[in-house]
């Protein structure tokens, strides 16, 4: 009886997760409210003590045949990369914490942490920080980290391009918001040397990245450089594709290296 009520909890929790915007370019039948009304007076989400969602956070779940594994705490949590928004099409459906989607509220969708988690996201490019309660699943895009509303994502700066340099950290309730946001909704200047790149493969082997390197330049995909990590496991050396002036030409290149092969790419921030 039990793996019957987990199968179905389950199948109903997959069901909920297409409902977040997956491209750079929101999908055809997505879009921004015909009218919009002035968001520039939302309040930000108030972090606060609430219940896990019963089920939002299964150990793991699967979409598009990819399996993802939600995180059992959100604390420590932060991490760079690109943001989407998704919008009017999904607008009064349900979440995959249980909640309707409201495009004018100050939620966020993610692929791993608790449902509900609240995070702090702050544009890379202008410096702008919001705070939303994530509480729905996705983006199922590699290269995206946070899918946010439509009023989040007007309020940070990110709509009009469909996709932003964002940082996200995770808030608990009780800890201190950054100053940007608790003061004032004005932005801060911009934060410099963020810089875009696709990452293509990381390899122990120094051989082996060098070998992709110049495999992929010959793909005339621009600069192809090898980066030098530390890992629990030894140096890793990490093939990146940059720097990009977006999420559309990080897009177009991730396409354009599926015919070599790669099919496991994903966007960073540096």
């Amino acid at each position: 009886m039990k793996t019957v009520i987990r199968y179905a909890a389950i199948t109903l929790l997959a069901a909920s997760f297409t409902g977040c915007s997956t491209t750079t370019t929101l999908e055809p039948s997505d879009a921004a409210p015909r009218n919009p009304i002035d968001v520039s007076g939302v309040p930000d989400a108030v972090p606060k003590q609430e219940p896990l969602s019963r089920y939002g956070n299964p150990d793991s779940y699967m979409v598009f045949g990819k399996r993802y594994y939600t995180l059992d705490t959100s604390k420590g949590y932060q991490e760079r990369g690109l943001a989407s928004w998704y919008g009017t099409k999904f607008h009064g459906k349900r979440t995959s914490s249980g909640e309707p989607y409201d495009l004018y509220a100050m939620t966020a969708a993610h692929k791993t942490l608790p449902l509900p988690t609240y995070v702090e996201v702050t544009n890379l490019d202008n410096g702008r920080s919001v705070v939303v309660k994530v509480n729905d699943r996705g983006p199922f895009h590699e290269d995206r980290i946070i899918d946010l509303s439509y009023a989040a994502a007007v309020k940070l700066g990110t709509m009009s391009n469909g996709t932003g340099r964002v940082e996200v950290r995770a808030l608990d309730a009780g800890l201190p918001i950054s100053p940007a946001v608790a003061a004032t909704p004005a932005p801060r200047q911009p934060l410099i040397s963020q810089t875009l790149y696709l990452q293509v493969g990381a390899f122990s082997s120094q051989d082996n990245a060098e070998r992709l390197r110049r495999e992929i330049q010959g793909q005339q995909v621009g600069n192809v450089r090898i980066v030098e990590a530390d890992s629990n496991n030894g140096t890793l050396y990490k093939v990146q594709v940059g720097p990009l002036s977006g999420g559309s030409e990080a897009d177009q290149i991730a396409r354009s290296l599926k015919s070599l092969g790669i099919n496991e790419s994903r966007s960073i921030v540096q």
